[in-house]
């Protein structure tokens, strides 16, 4: 890889900044100044440092999210995305968002660069688990639940696959449900549609978990690094 694209993959500045930082002898490989922004450089084995600070690159970077109301799931917006909320240190121009959840849905997301990984999880032949909890306007029974289990055709004619509904609670008196639900696949406002299907409305849904990635207790608003042992199993 050349040294000035290395540079600019870990942040380190724009193209044309990269480079003058080169030629005032501030980047060093393998201990000795380098003042060529086209050397080849090994990402992985050379000794590469800035200011006298090492610099480690890495090919795939895995970010979860606990991603609050009001933020866009895309990496580029008129408002506010996703994206923006890594610090600048944590920032490159190639991580996405796997997947979208709606501007007021919170929970879990996973932020990457790894497209095959987002395409395995997103892919509905993968039958990668997706569970939510929400509040619903309305009582659910068993009806319901049993209705989930197989599959449903939504207003607008589209199929979904079964999926598992599971009653937390209902209030009576104030018309209410909480719930969980697992989907296998991620249509467009799936989970609003499929309760409209039932006549019914969702005034919350949070995402707990996508495949064998959990949210536990991240934080609202903040993101982790992955563990290498939970990317191991998301591509397992």
């Amino acid at each position: 890889m050349r040294l000035d694209k290395f540079l600019g993959e870990l942040n380190i500045g724009t193209r044309s900044e990269v480079k003058k930082y080169i030629k005032k002898s501030q980047v060093t490989v393998n201990g000795k100044i380098e003042k060529d922004p086209g050397k080849n450089i090994s990402e992985t084995t050379d000794e590469i440092a800035f200011k006298g600070d090492a610099l480690t690159y890495e090919k795939f970077v895995y970010y979860l999210l606990h991603k609050p109301k009001g933020v866009i799931s895309a990496t580029e917006d008129k408002e506010k995305t996703v994206i923006d909320l890594l610090k600048e240190k944590d920032f490159r121009k190639d991580i996405f968002p796997v997947g979208r959840l709606d501007k007021d849905t919170e929970g879990l997301l996973l932020l990457t660069n790894d497209g095959k990984l987002a395409h395995d999880l997103l892919s509905p032949k993968k039958h990668v688990d997706k569970m939510y909890f929400a509040k619903i306007r309305g009582i659910v029974t068993e009806k319901e639940v049993e209705k989930f289990s197989h599959e449903m055709t939504l207003q607008n004619g589209d199929v979904v696959k079964p999926s598992e509904l599971k009653i937390l609670k209902t209030d009576e008196k104030a018309q209410t449900s909480d719930i969980t639900l697992v989907i296998r696949e991620g249509k467009f406002h799936q989970v609003k549609r499929m309760f409209h299907a039932v006549g019914m409305e969702v005034t919350y849904l949070k995402r707990l978990s996508m495949g064998s990635l959990t949210l536990g207790n991240l934080p609202y608003g903040t993101y982790r690094p992955l563990t290498l042992e939970e990317v191991s199993l998301l591509k397992n």
